[in-house]
């Protein structure tokens, strides 16, 4: 006899709607995505960039909550498509400048069509997807801050 605990039933878990969510998101964007020639993650490096220019290592990592390990990849492969160039920070050695070339910056006109297509796969408004995207910006600053270990 199999026992039914609503507590862990999949389908009551807001981890696996957040998840499913998130591949059904990154899932619309992979054809989108396909005509300018990045994965989604490039994509969110150049989002940074188109947004604020020349910017560390350490200021992508800061924006989208990577890390250096899992961020060097990814802009080597940016780097080796010549999108983007790396290079010290004279006043810093420790610190990583990442700038778009000219490739990378006429690349934005091509992705400009993608945030509106994504929009309309929503079938959503822009009000409800700005709270959308409060109330998941505020759920993960309460589990960052949340003290959730063995007890």
């Amino acid at each position: 006899m199999q026992r039914t605990d609503s507590r862990l039933s999949l389908d009551e878990q807001l981890c696996f709607a957040l998840y499913s969510a998130s591949r059904a998101m990154t899932g619309c964007y992979r054809p989108l995505l396909r005509r300018t020639g990045l994965t989604y993650p490039q994509y969110l490096v150049l989002l940074v960039l188109w947004e604020r220019g020349a910017t560390t290592v350490g200021g992508l990592g800061d924006a989208l909550q990577l890390e250096s390990g899992t961020l060097s990849p990814l802009l080597k492969r940016l780097e080796g498509s010549r999108l983007i160039t790396r290079s010290r920070v004279p006043e810093d050695e420790r610190s990583v400048l990442v700038s778009l070339t000219a490739a990378g910056r006429e690349l934005r006109e091509r992705a400009e069509p993608v945030p509106g297509e994504v929009e309309r796969a929503t079938g959503m408004a822009r009000a409800e997807i700005a709270e959308m995207r409060a109330a998941l910006l505020a759920l993960a600053e309460r589990l960052r801050a949340a003290e959730v270990g063995p007890a």
